[in-house]
């Protein structure tokens, strides 16, 4: 399907724009020259958590999450149950359209997208430390995860700033 961009008026695919603030624009008017990047899942996360339908924030919330990794990941695990704390990338697979500024939903305040801790973002991405409570073959155990079930995992990293 064809659409018509907000900002250069030029016609695209719909596939090849982005909606902010309710408006159409073009990657090329988003992101000038820059290429996509191609990114693999490395796993699933699995919780009773879900995106609540009022703003945002997580209904039902887990203590305690696991993040299913697939087996080809084993190798890159060596070592890992030896640490306490993981910085988890994840996809925000359950994005909503962005509004560039709004009221954040933690004291009213108004706000920018890059001054908020909203799940509906241009990159789809979300970063997150938490605590490795356990490890089963490649399924980690983790606490703190504001990832809602189902969310892919893109990436884990040791948390430095959380080391004991």
């Amino acid at each position: 399907m064809k659409v018509l961009c907000s900002q250069c008026g030029m016609e695209q695919n719909s596939d090849n724009v982005c909606r902010v603030d309710g408006k159409i624009i073009c990657h090329q008017c988003m992101y000038g020259d820059m290429e996509p990047i191609r990114v693999y899942p490395i796993g699933i996360v699995r919780n009773s958590q879900k995106r609540a339908m009022v703003r945002f924030g997580i209904k039902d919330k887990s203590a305690i999450s696991t993040i299913e990794l697939h087996s080809s990941q084993k190798p890159f695990m060596y070592k890992l149950e030896e640490e306490t704390h993981i910085t988890v990338i994840y996809h925000l697979h359950k994005s909503k359209p962005v509004k560039s500024v709004f009221r954040r939903g933690l004291d009213g305040k108004k706000v920018g997208v890059f001054a908020s801790r909203t799940p509906d973002r241009l990159s789809g991405l979300a970063i997150q430390d938490v605590r490795l409570v356990g490890i089963e073959d490649t399924t980690l155990y983790v606490e703190g995860l504001d990832a809602i079930d189902g969310s892919p995992v893109l990436d884990i990293k040791l948390c430095w700033n959380n080391r004991s």
